[in-house]
């Protein structure tokens, strides 16, 4: 009962972001147990305490890019526009233009890209994050970043990994190349 309850829960997610699910649903039939273990994280892709939505937002965008420039990156600019965020903040991430990004999003930004490539910034920007919001933002920002990179890692190392994909957003659309950090 519970694994189809699972099935129908993915498949209603898939359906509502227009997403491929398959990999998740194999996981659900090949380890049930791993599946059910793996559900608290998925859960965890909603977290968020103290930083901003949009600081929120950009860092797991980067980290989805980081791992990711296929469906998994669509699905989170997706759910980045879901959450409120303007388009113009998701292009400025998916771009890197940090000129265009307001302070949230160049915060959430600049965490998670020195987070994903462990760069000598990585400390000043902690600090800075600690500095405008506190210590949860930081447990925040750590957890966006790296829930944008876990579902495109598990969908590749199942084998349902995708191409790199031109990425929709509102009526533009923007070329994603896989950059290798």
């Amino acid at each position: 009962m519970r694994t189809y309850i699972a099935r129908r829960a993915l498949r209603a997610f898939g359906k509502h972001y227009d997403y491929d699910v398959s990999y998740l649903e194999h996981l659900l039939r090949i380890s049930p147990r791993g599946f059910f273990g793996f559900r608290p994280v998925m859960a965890l892709a909603r977290h968020r305490e103290a930083v901003p939505r949009d600081a929120a937002s950009a860092a797991r965008l980067v980290g989805a890019m980081h791992e990711d420039c296929g469906p998994c990156l669509q699905i989170t600019t997706d759910m980045a526009r879901e959450a409120g965020m303007e388009d113009d903040q998701i292009d400025a991430v998916l771009t890197g233009a940090g000129s265009r990004m307001s302070s949230d999003t160049a915060l959430g930004y600049q965490f998670a890209t020195a987070l994903v490539g462990r760069t000598a910034d990585l400390d000043t920007a902690r600090e800075a994050v600690r500095a405008a919001h506190g210590e949860r933002a930081v447990v925040d920002l750590t957890f966006a970043t790296q829930i944008g990179r876990i579902f495109p890692m598990i969908k590749t190392g199942l084998g349902f990994g995708q191409a790199c994909q031109r990425i929709q957003l509102g009526s533009r659309v923007i070329d994603m190349h896989r950059k290798v950090a």
